[in-house]
């Protein structure tokens, strides 16, 4: 148990801090610095594979098509929260990213009840409408919908729901993703250097040796996750997420100045509203189910 929220902990606190890892390499284009985290992560990949000497899951999965297509649609959503939270974070969005991240757990209650038929309870529904409030006032606020977190929410919590689905572990299925990412980030990476752009040519040798290190810092924290999720109640991990957009939201506050005023802070204070409801009717359930079964 303390061994598997050590390992959760530290997956979300290094998830928290990837702002100060992607401002590092704001010189370098968002697609980019994509396109190298595809690269990178793959290569890494492979080492881990070819470590643990882990080659078995290849031939069963190369002889079922429709789980190949099924993780080609799951890259794709990676793909597109990945850019947008790097995009995000290099225009001065950390914040507008954080909520993203907050109210995830809330969309994935929305992806449940909508596409799973999954009745919600009413402390549930009392959550979704404290979320809906948070986001409604921030609308208000800025005249648009939040469209950065409403992103990020929906590209995770659905990606979320098809690796949920999916028959293949957090690290063949990462290596899955990043393989079929690969011709394209290659391809085009390969195109920026004909025409001589590609940052991880032209870049200082710090830059390089950052971009490089995005397979590693993409990887590592995703094993962490892994690692500690099989170790922890689903409660505990639950609690233990608010972390990353709670550090998120610290840096942008802190490190990066981002405006954040009391209209603003209110739309927050709704949305942790609802994640206090979440998380309290949640750990109210899995009291009583634990009673029941004694």
């Amino acid at each position: 148990m303390r061994k598997g929220t050590l390992f959760a902990g530290s997956a979300y606190m290094v998830w928290g801090l990837f702002p100060l890892y992607f401002h590092a390499l704001n010189v370098v284009p968002s697609v980019e610095i994509l396109l190298n985290r595809m690269l990178w992560s793959l290569f890494f990949l492979i080492a881990i594979l070819a470590w643990r000497k882990q080659w078995g899951w290849i031939r069963e999965t190369l002889a079922r098509p429709r789980l190949i297509g099924s993780f080609a649609l799951s890259a794709l959503l990676l793909s597109g929260n990945w850019f947008v939270y790097i995009w995000a974070v290099n225009d001065g969005h950390v914040i507008d990213a954080s909520l993203g991240y907050f109210i995830t757990p809330l969309v994935n209650i929305l992806i449940g009840s909508v596409i799973l038929r999954e009745r919600l309870r009413a402390g549930q529904w009392l959550a979704v409408a404290f979320a809906a409030a948070g986001v409604a006032w921030l609308t208000v606020l800025t005249g648009h919908l939040p469209w950065i977190a409403l992103f990020l929410a929906l590209t995770f919590g659905t990606y979320g729901l098809l690796r949920k689905t999916l028959a293949l572990g957090a690290l063949e299925g990462l290596s899955l993703e990043t393989a079929l990412l690969f011709p394209f980030a290659f391809a085009y990476l390969a195109w920026l250097t004909w025409h001589g752009q590609n940052s991880l040519i032209s870049a200082s040798p710090d830059i390089k040796v950052t971009l490089m290190l995005s397979g590693p810092v993409t990887a590592i924290p995703l094993l962490l996750f892994a690692a500690g999720a099989r170790r922890i109640p689903m409660t505990t991990l639950g609690l233990l997420q608010y972390i990353a957009p709670m550090v998120q939201l610290l840096l942008g506050v802190w490190v990066f100045h981002e405006p954040f005023d009391h209209n603003k802070l209110l739309g927050f204070i709704l949305i942790w509203a609802a994640l206090v409801v979440y998380s309290a009717e949640g750990l109210w359930i899995n009291l009583r189910t634990n009673k029941q079964g004694v």
